[in-house]
């Protein structure tokens, strides 16, 4: 007899930077293997066309406005979710930024104070409280998407591979604080062809140094997070799955 092994019925997932890039191919995952989703990300217009597609797969959605580097748009965030559902079972921290600086020395303080905000402050402010309360009930998964910039930092961009770095520490720190009902893992994606891809040279868009030769598709994320969110992966916890084409 087949199985799904991803399938998410009677699951709640909420996926931060849902709208568009990866988080948006993850949303669209989740519905299609049942999931309900609360879709997040700064503008709400976004958030609705994405949410408008959950619906016609015949799940419900929630689209929520967030700016994740804020505190206290993150507590009202988890407090729209809970109310909306009740609970949330699948958290993927996805929502980052990885704007480049001329130089380190040349970094301006509210450039660093943004990434770190964004990329890590957020993320530990949302996955404590979600956590926290999924210890306190039935469980649940938690994935933090990072970058191969954590593990293999480049030049001028310290700030954000650190704030990547910080996220893999956190996922580790999760697992032995809210462990063993929660389960928290890393998603390390590498280069996509999302809207950053833009700025690339054409070159850059076709070729990678990488074992595959190239970027990934968006789509390409799906079944990594499928898999760190399903019941089948539930001796996973603690762990880095690599998503990057096999970047030396």
């Amino acid at each position: 007899m087949m199985r799904d092994y991803f399938d998410l019925s009677g699951k709640v997932a909420l996926v931060t930077g849902g709208s568009r890039g990866l988080g948006y191919e993850i949303v669209k995952a989740y519905a299609a293997h049942g999931a309900d989703v609360v879709i997040v990300s700064r503008k709400l217009e976004s958030c609705e066309t994405a949410a408008a597609e959950v619906r016609a797969l015949g799940r419900r959605a929630l689209p929520v406005a967030c700016h994740v580097g804020q505190w206290n748009d993150i507590d009202a965030l988890v407090e729209k979710a809970y109310t909306e559902f009740g609970r949330i079972d699948i958290l993927v921290n996805n929502a980052g930024m990885s704007p480049l600086a001329p130089s380190s020395h040349e970094t301006t303080e509210a450039l660093f104070d943004k990434v770190m905000a964004v990329n890590f402050k957020g993320p530990f402010r949302l996955g404590s409280l979600v956590a926290a309360r999924m210890a306190a009930g039935n469980g649940g998964v938690i994935i933090n998407v990072s970058s191969t910039g954590a593990l293999r930092p480049l030049p001028a961009v310290a700030p954000y591979c650190g704030s990547k770095a910080a996220l893999n520490a956190m996922t580790e720190s999760f697992v032995k604080e809210y462990g063993p009902k929660v389960r928290v893992n890393t998603l390390s994606a590498g280069p996509f062809l999302t809207d950053i891809s833009k700025a690339w040279p054409p070159e850059a868009r076709e070729h990678f140094p990488n074992a595959v030769g190239r970027p990934g598709r968006p789509e390409e994320i799906v079944t990594s997070a499928l898999y760190l969110a399903s019941p089948f992966s539930s001796f996973v916890s603690g762990g880095l799955v690599r998503c990057d084409g096999g970047i030396p």
